[in-house]
């Protein structure tokens, strides 16, 4: 069984998606951490993430990148829908997410175009989204959280500056598949959330 989680950033997407992996047994792929890595190394090299040469040679980071926490950054999440329109970029970290989806048993995978692009043939697609400010809101109580000194406003500014760039890249634009669930969780905490997934997911394929 595929289960493809797709939304924008902040949705809560990759926390459903842990939630799901845990609930039916399956190995779970954060997508996003691949561009984000792209985007690290970019910037590790002095690169310009805007440069499609130096992206797709980013595209050959080392594994060890994977486990850097700079990744879960708001830095690095910009650089990482920067680096995600180019095509070239795309089409090299295709077969990796291709591979992991297909594997025997199957697998939940979380992203911006699993349901449309990664694997069309899932048998559960679910389009996770929430409101700016709700977005925003979480982000920004992350961030307090671990530290980290930033303005509400310009959380909110960045998000909505990265949903306007994945909505319009020529190259696998974020769209809800037409046979995705969508899933608002603007007004709904952790649990409910997750909950409401697995039902989904339960209804789905006929499974608990």
């Amino acid at each position: 069984m595929i289960i493809a989680v797709d939304g924008p950033t902040a949705s809560g997407k990759g926390t459903i998606a842990k939630a799901l992996a845990a609930h039916f047994g399956l190995p779970h792929l954060d997508t996003g951490l691949l561009y984000r890595a792209v985007g690290r190394q970019v910037a590790l090299a002095g690169g310009n993430p805007d440069d499609s040469a130096a992206a797709l040679t980013a595209c050959a980071f080392p594994d060890a990148l994977l486990d850097d926490p700079e990744l879960r950054s708001e830095t690095t999440g910009g650089l990482a829908s920067r680096v995600s329109v180019h095509p070239a970029v795309r089409q090299a970290l295709f077969e990796r997410q291709r591979a992991f989806a297909t594997q025997p048993g199957g697998a939940v995978l979380d992203g911006r175009d699993i349901g449309t692009v990664i694997a069309p043939e899932a048998e559960v697609k679910l389009f996770v989204v929430a409101s700016v400010p709700a977005r925003a809101e979480r982000r920004f109580k992350e961030m307090q959280a671990q530290g980290r000194a930033v303005a509400l406003a310009e959380i909110a500014a960045d998000l909505a500056a990265r949903d306007e760039r994945d909505r319009t890249r020529a190259e696998a634009p974020l769209f809800a598949a037409p046979d995705a669930v969508l899933l608002d969780t603007s007004d709904l905490g952790r649990d409910a959330a997750i909950e409401a997934a697995i039902a989904i997911a339960s209804q789905a394929c006929n499974r608990d």
